[in-house]
């Protein structure tokens, strides 16, 4: 039965119950080749966001020098191995998200946030745009607490830029050791396979600062 979207994010006991297994999805990556599924490859780092639609998300990061590869799924909820049509109900408390595996060497996590900050809005709280619901909240989400403090540091950086600029404050999520479920393979870099698909990606027109 479908459900109104909610602007809030259900409690455990009232989100849906979820599958014991995880969904059949995609491996590899459809652009790249490279593989996207299971722990994160040997020398790279892992950086999870949400910011919206997760198709559009997606594709501002998979061109990048310095990332390896990206994918698309859902976390920061309850319901465990969700579809994208329970997340739809807002009765999971997941969001959309995309993982990031990069090499540091090549990429910095500063660059990487610069991408976030820059192209969605970062102050709308349960939505994006015009996509309305607890699965478009703007999210940073971090494997540990090793990186924590340098995505703090950029929080108040765009925030200073934000707040001067007589924008809103901030209302991004920033969690450390949250479960990643992939999404179904459809999903996975839905904008190379449809060029012409829905985006939904914007921005507030604010640069990143940057970072000593």
């Amino acid at each position: 039965m479908w459900r109104p979207k909610l602007m809030a994010i259900p409690s455990a006991d009232e989100a849906l119950p979820g599958r014991s297994e995880p969904l059949q999805t995609s491996t590899h990556h459809f652009v790249s080749g490279h593989r996207i599924a299971g722990a994160c490859p040997s020398g790279m780092r892992e950086l999870t966001v949400g910011m919206g639609c997760f198709w559009g998300a997606e594709r501002a990061f998979w061109n990048l020098d310095g990332v390896y590869s990206t994918s698309v799924g859902y976390g920061a909820g309850h319901t465990p191995n969700p579809t994208y049509d329970e997340v739809c109900t807002g009765m999971t408390g997941h969001n959309e998200l995309v993982r990031i595996w990069y090499d540091p060497r090549q990429v910095s996590l500063e660059a990487l946030l610069g991408v976030f900050w820059e192209r969605h809005d970062p102050t709308q709280g349960m939505r994006q745009g015009n996509d309305i619901g607890t699965q478009y909240r703007s999210g940073i989400y971090l494997s540990d607490e090793q990186e924590l403090d340098a995505v703090m540091a950029s929080k108040a950086a765009y925030q200073r830029a934000l707040t001067a600029a007589g924008q809103p404050d901030i209302t991004t999520e920033i969690l450390t050791g949250i479960t990643y479920y992939m999404a179904e393979s459809y999903h996975q870099q839905y904008l190379a396979k449809n060029p012409n698909g829905y985006c939904g990606l914007g921005g507030c027109g604010i640069r990143f600062p940057a970072q000593d």
